[in-house]
């Protein structure tokens, strides 16, 4: 059994509730977020956060709950809220399934996640509506495959799920495609927006230039890899130069995540660009 040290903080940023829920084990500590706006709950939080994230959901007239991804963080609680509040959930249509049926996900992610019962989802179309706006659902692949970002026509709002979490990212899950990532993160400057709610950083104000300054690192990074890539060194050569520190987490996930990751995506791309 793990030993959990749990807490959650509601705050409020314009119209949007935002619920950060923490949690750590081990010394290892992380936040997760979910955001109520206009009648929609965007992400559920993590199941070992069920108490303080179902007390929040208990007081708020949640009409419907769509979600990012369907990652454990994001999604633990959509079986209770389908239970408890008869809402219904939508997600990417890739994930439908994948929601139908328990979270299988390994076991340094349920110490700090939790479970992820299974629930009945509905597919996202290319738009959403609460009650007084129109939400543009954005598809943002990159942490995942099914990843979707949701943008408030009405506010100007951007919920961006785990597109940007932070600027300089240095470890991705192996599922991530850090090419896929810089693209999303460029579709979104198509909108208008300055705000960004992230699910692990929060309220962001000037999200925008936040986010160009990821892309900007990003392409840097790039930049760098193909120099070094040219030159003949190996992915494990790159990583070591571009990322000379190993990180905790590559250990205590047995390099589920790794900076190698980043690499490998990079020179994947160079490859497929070789031959067209």
């Amino acid at each position: 059994m793990f030993k959990r040290e749990k807490s959650i903080e509601i705050q409020q940023n314009q119209d949007v509730q935002c619920a950060q829920g923490k949690v750590a084990v081990q010394g290892i500590g992380m936040s997760v977020y979910s955001f109520f706006v206009d009648g929609l709950l965007i992400d559920a939080g993590s199941y070992s956060l069920s108490q303080e994230f179902q007390s929040f959901f208990s007081e708020i007239p949640i009409e419907q709950l769509a979600l990012t991804h369907s990652h454990e963080d994001h999604a633990g609680n959509a079986a209770w809220i389908q239970q408890y509040k008869k809402a219904p959930i939508f997600v990417h249509r890739d994930s439908v399934q994948i929601c139908a049926e328990d979270g299988e996900y390994p076991l340094y992610r349920h110490a700090l996640w939790g479970e992820r019962p299974a629930f009945v989802a509905q597919p996202l179309g290319d738009s959403l509506q609460s009650r007084s706006a129109i939400w543009d659902v954005i598809e943002t692949p990159g942490h995942t495959t099914d990843h979707v970002s949701f943008y408030n026509r009405e506010t100007g709002a951007m919920f961006t799920g785990d597109l940007f979490i932070q600027t300089k990212t240095k470890v991705v899950l192996d599922e991530e495609n850090i090419v896929h990532t810089l693209a999303s993160l460029k579709k979104l400057l198509n909108y208008d927006f300055e705000a960004i709610y992230c699910c692990h950083a929060g309220y962001i104000a000037d999200g925008r230039s936040k986010i160009l300054n990821k892309i900007a690192y990003l392409e840097d990074m790039e930049g760098r890899v193909k120099q070094l890539f040219n030159q003949g060194y190996t992915v494990e050569e790159i990583t070591k130069s571009i990322f000379p520190r190993e990180y905790p987490i590559t250990k205590v996930s047995g390099e589920q995540w790794s900076s190698k990751h980043i690499i490998t995506a990079f020179i994947q791309q160079f490859k497929q660009e070789s031959f067209t």
